[in-house]
């Protein structure tokens, strides 16, 4: 019944106030031979038993057994990044196991059960077949609706709404996402107005550190979604390739003057492999292969790096403190490992077939084929 920490808890505890195991039975009433077994984990006390136990200790009955329903923010990040790592490193069942273990655990955990979703659209290709994947995506979708029923924290269901949305898309349900988002983005709704009103409230209040701060967050994130949408837009004109060169020289222009390459080497490395696509849909081999090279360096800066974080800059200079409130902090939401991978795994895309021949691409297959 109880499969935590019980056994080492009751030894752990007992040496701490320098007591025998005859000692703490006589206390209880019971045989020194029942709390040896208890240490040892070979038998476990009844519930009035551990009630007992913890008066004793002055512990909490969650604290005897080694149990907690709610996590830190630290032991968020460490745990996500220790099973980040794990999906490339542990054979995938093991991997995902060990997730399911721990949703079972904190179930009652929001924000970490927020994060394992998380954890699950960024990882849920790397199972065998569609019908696995599936199976991944439905069950963080489930803890999406558990997190949305039960949590009482505004932000933490905020983003399980938005992951939800997500997790429907790749089960290829346009119509739930459209439900789930529409809502929020029309145009009538005040909320994009709240980042103006909450600088001047800084200002008001003679906070104006917390008002830079805000503003350089705002600015990072309008970056950011503006290269998003402009990938966005790629991919819906591929067709029209005026249009895609129009919108590939704009946001070059943009990431330049940002040095997006050096602030946020994955997104940037995400927009030139879109500007290659829409190259090679066109048959323009040559401008593919050097968006391709684009790529190629902003991947081996995220790759080189002694570790792969999020980071502002000397213009973002208080961008920092802004990455340390995240969720999951600074810390990246997929393992080197996996991007290799994933890397090698996206050059056999089918817009590619017209330029398998080329050298220049076949040592880009080989570099991250052979990692």
């Amino acid at each position: 019944m109880y499969g935590l920490d019980l056994a080492d808890n009751i030894a752990r505890l007992r040496h701490e106030r320098k007591i025998t195991q005859e000692e703490l039975a006589d206390f209880l009433g019971v045989t020194k031979a029942s709390v040896s077994k208890w240490e040892n984990a070979q038998s476990t006390p009844d519930l009035l038993m551990v009630l007992e136990l913890a008066t004793f200790f002055d512990v909490t009955v969650d604290g005897l057994l080694g149990y907690e329903p709610q996590l830190s923010r630290e032991q968020i990040r460490r745990r996500y990044g220790e099973l980040s790592g794990d999906f490339a490193k542990l054979p995938f069942d093991e991997a995902l196991g060990k997730v399911r273990s721990l949703a079972h655990r904190y179930y009652s955990c929001y924000p970490f059960l927020l994060q394992l979703s998380i954890l699950y659209w960024n990882h849920f290709m790397l199972a065998d077949t569609r019908e696995e994947q599936l199976k991944l995506l439905e069950e963080a979708d489930a803890w999406c609706d558990h997190i949305l029923e039960n949590c009482s924290d505004v932000g933490v269901c905020g983003s399980a709404l938005v992951v939800k949305a997500g997790l429907n898309l790749q089960m290829e349900r346009a119509a739930e996402t459209i439900a789930l988002l529409e809502p929020a983005a029309e145009p009538e709704r005040l909320a994009g107005q709240d980042s103006g009103l909450l600088v001047q409230a800084y200002q008001m209040v003679g906070e104006r550190e917390k008002a830079r701060s805000y503003v350089q967050a705002r600015q990072y994130l309008g970056l950011l979604n503006m290269v998003g949408d402009g990938m966005l837009s790629l991919a819906l004109y591929e067709d029209d390739l005026p249009r895609c060169e129009e919108t590939i020289h704009r946001l070059k222009g943009l990431m330049r003057g940002y040095q997006l390459e050096v602030l946020h080497p994955n997104m940037a490395a995400q927009f030139y492999f879109q500007s290659a696509q829409v190259y090679a849909v066109n048959e323009k081999w040559d401008e593919a292969l050097e968006a391709l090279g684009d790529f190629e360096k902003c991947i081996s800066r995220l790759l080189e790096a002694e570790e792969i974080t999020l980071h502002g800059d000397e213009y973002f200079d208080l961008l920092d403190e802004w990455i340390e409130r995240l969720p999951l902090g600074n810390m990246a939401p997929r393992d080197r490992g996996f991007i290799y991978k994933n890397v090698g795994e996206s050059l056999g895309h089918p817009a590619f077939y017209g330029m398998r021949e080329r050298k220049e691409f076949q040592r880009l297959v080989r570099r991250f084929t052979n990692n």
